[in-house]
Formats: C-alpha cells, sequence, structure tokens
C-alpha cells in the first residue's frame, strides 16, 4: 500500500523554476510521475527520492 494518492497535492522543499513548490501525482507505483501545479510539466521520479524531497 503506498502512502500516495492520485490527485494528492505534495509540496517540496525546494521550488520548481518557474516558483511553484506544489505537484499533483499523476501515477503511484516504484516510479511516481508528477505535474506541476505552476507550470504543468510533467516528471517521473523513483519514490524514494520523492520521500527525501517533499516537506515533512
Amino acid at each position: 500500500m503506498s502512502k500516495y494518492t492520485i490527485g494528492q497535492i505534495v509540496k517540496t522543499k525546494k521550488q520548481h523554476v518557474c516558483g511553484s513548490k506544489e505537484w499533483i501525482v499523476l501515477r503511484v507505483g516504484v516510479d511516481m510521475k508528477l505535474e506541476c501545479k505552476g507550470c504543468g510539466r510533467q516528471i517521473m521520479m523513483l519514490q524514494f527520492e520523492l520521500d527525501k524531497r517533499l516537506v515533512k
């Protein structure tokens, strides 16, 4: 069972180039697909890397 759900909004420590720190979870699994709420850019990231980048 993953601690992330599709459509969940997560907040990172560092901001994206566009200035937003919020991302929408689009895909859950070993690799996560995220979309920036500011500019709409989509990225893929491993779940353990995302865990390190999020605000606790």
